[in-house]
């Protein structure tokens, strides 16, 4: 799997179609990450938050993600209603759902639900806020496929700058549990992520270091050159 995962926050349909088209093109791109914001738990709203009949549209359509025998679509559900918006992402032939600690009343009940309706058929994983505590996610560990640090203080909108908090947040969490694949999500920059390489980072999320990039096929490049100890 691929070190570096694009991230795409779509403001609307046509955004999230031309962003998805610039990512899946690039030979190298093997995984993308879509933001999905409603809002409340996170602002502001994304696509399709902000227009939910075009959402009910296409799954009546039965529209799938593009180029899915080579692209896993990972789906980071930054809202309250996850369980419910999670289906739709499927249907669309998603595979990996990430779902934020901080929005659920009962993560062991969420992830059993999801258990019992997908089975093997997707890739939980969770996420966790830079001001958590990562005890909100230990019980849960062995019902998931990874974990995610969120890098920004302030979630749910692309080009928030780095915290350098999370450095230590990944250094301890890999030291006690090295068996499971972490990615860092969120202020994501060529300055930093060799660094977060190094304390155990297998997935790097990147957002708008690709998207604002004049040429996002150079930079995503770049990032790729770096090395990791660690896979997916």
């Amino acid at each position: 799997m691929s070190l570096v995962v694009p991230a795409v926050l779509p403001s609307s349909r046509k955004d999230f179609e031309e962003k998805l088209a610039l990512f899946t093109r690039l030979p190298s791109v093997n995984r993308v990450q879509i933001d999905v914001v409603d809002g409340e738990f996170a602002s502001p709203a994304s696509w399709p938050y902000s227009a939910p009949a075009e959402l009910e549209a296409l799954v009546e359509r039965g529209d799938m993600l593009p180029q899915l025998d080579r692209i896993a679509y990972e789906i980071d559900l930054m809202c309250l209603d996850a369980d419910r918006v999670a289906s739709a992402w499927l249907s669309f032939g998603a595979t990996r759902l990430t779902f934020h600690v901080e929005s659920v009343t009962d993560v062991p009940q969420l992830l059993a639900s999801v258990r019992s309706r997908y089975g093997n058929f997707i890739s939980p994983g969770l996420a966790i806020n830079i001001a958590s505590d990562p005890v909100l996610i230990e019980q849960n560990l062995g019902e998931i496929r990874y974990v995610q640090f969120m890098g920004i203080a302030r979630i749910g909108r692309q080009g928030q700058p780095f915290d350098e908090r999370v450095f230590e947040k990944v250094r301890i969490f890999h030291e006690q549990h090295p068996e499971i694949p972490v990615q860092v999500d969120g202020g994501v920059s060529l300055k930093n992520a060799s660094r977060l390489l190094a304390l155990g980072v297998s997935s790097l999320i990147i957002g708008s270091a690709l998207a604002r990039a004049s040429n996002s096929a150079a930079a995503l490049a770049v990032f790729e050159e770096l090395q990791s100890p660690y896979g997916v």
